[in-house]
């Protein structure tokens, strides 16, 4: 149904920095990083000792990582989020701790930890009724979940989306990333010349979309608009993405289209930028080619919170609206000598925003890309 506009009326999140959006959005201003070394479990075998951590989770304990986020993200928001709302959870590994409790014990087979149950988990924590829908597509889940629920919105489906993002950094993760030379040794540092790796970090979100039309006659405030979105996939490696950046360059385009706007329309770039050789270089090819070698001011808070994998897009998305709101562009934490390829592009310190469009950029294992529009 032509009109439908898709807007946002509330969030929330949970990240290393603590919990709350202004947490996070004051402690990426700071420039300080919430990487830090961990001891939550041993990492002398590993690439890296360092990780973005939640202060105050206990590891291995009766509830899962993600509960213990999702629990204190959403029990206290179950007045504001309707119980008609359609439930969308993104993540990527989920509640992987259950299955490592598990096979410590001798027993591998931890049904509990299957993603369903845990969006019946989310369902009761949220009083949502009816049935509700996974995405998990690597660390572009929640973007590809926020662009899905706009769709959803814009066709007259539903007037009403929860979208709830979580992913938590367990042995299991972390030995992944090791074992695939990804993790920098010290701290991430997107689109700097010596950057070395991505930083794992965790955390949890939620956005409640809604129809313009509904949100209005709830008198709901409306923090922003997804105007659009897309996806692509690199049919390049499992984990290695298309060095030209032309994937991601694709899903760039389709969701300017989808948005019905020209690269001109842009004000700036939230990206994907987390700190590894390639990634990095191939999303500024691809900027490169769709604004024409016009630098915009482009960030990542990946070197600030850490890459949170599956929730990532969702916490860039709640980022951005603070972005476009405040009108300030927030420092690349973690970035000192910006990369010829990010020259002019990537922000190093904190400036002023003229515009009201972001564009957002998520790549993951697999090939997959997700680009979404934001409007304030």
């Amino acid at each position: 149904m032509p009109g439908i506009k898709t807007v946002i009326t509330d969030c929330d999140l949970i990240t290393a920095y603590g919990r709350g959006v202004l947490s996070c959005w004051e402690g990426i201003l700071s420039s300080r990083s919430a990487i830090d070394k961990m001891e939550r479990f041993s990492t002398t075998s590993f690439q890296s000792r360092n990780a973005a951590l939640v202060a105050g989770l206990k590891y291995l304990g009766e509830d899962s990582l993600v509960m213990q986020m999702l629990f204190s993200l959403l029990k206290r928001h179950q007045i504001q989020i309707p119980s008609d709302a359609l439930l969308i959870l993104a993540t990527t590994t989920g509640e992987i701790d259950i299955l490592e409790k598990q096979v410590l014990r001798g027993d591998p087979d931890a049904k509990e930890s299957r993603f369903s149950f845990l969006l019946e988990k989310v369902k009761a924590l949220t009083a949502i009724t009816g049935e509700g829908i996974i995405i998990s597509s690597a660390c572009a889940s929640s973007l590809a979940a926020l662009g899905f629920a706009s769709s959803l919105i814009q066709s007259g489906k539903h007037d009403c989306v929860l979208v709830v993002a979580a992913d938590a950094v367990t042995e299991f993760v972390f030995s992944g990333f090791s074992s695939l030379m990804a993790l920098d040794p010290d701290k991430a540092k997107p689109f700097d010349k010596n950057r070395a790796g991505l930083s794992l970090g965790e955390g949890a979100g939620f956005v409640l979309l809604m129809s313009q039309k509904r949100a209005q006659q709830e008198a709901r405030t409306i923090l922003g608009e997804i105007a659009g979105w897309a996806m692509s996939g690199d049919a390049n490696h499992m984990t290695g993405p298309l060095r030209d950046g032309s994937g991601l360059e694709m899903s760039i385009q389709k969701a300017l289209q989808n948005a019905g706007i020209s690269g001109g329309d842009v004000s700036c770039v939230s990206s994907h930028g987390t700190g590894t050789i390639y990634n990095d270089s191939m999303e500024m090819k691809a900027v490169n080619n769709i604004f024409h070698h016009r630098p915009l001011p482009l960030y990542s808070i990946k070197g600030a919170v850490g890459h949170t994998m599956g929730a990532s897009g969702l916490i860039e998305c709640v980022m951005a609206i603070w972005v476009l709101k405040e009108k300030i562009i927030p420092p690349t934490v973690g970035l000192v000598d910006v990369d010829p390829e990010a020259k002019d592009w990537a922000s190093l310190e904190q400036r002023d925003l003229k515009g009201r469009i972001a564009l957002l950029n998520n790549s993951g294992f697999g090939g997959v890309n997700a680009s979404l529009v934001l409007r304030h």
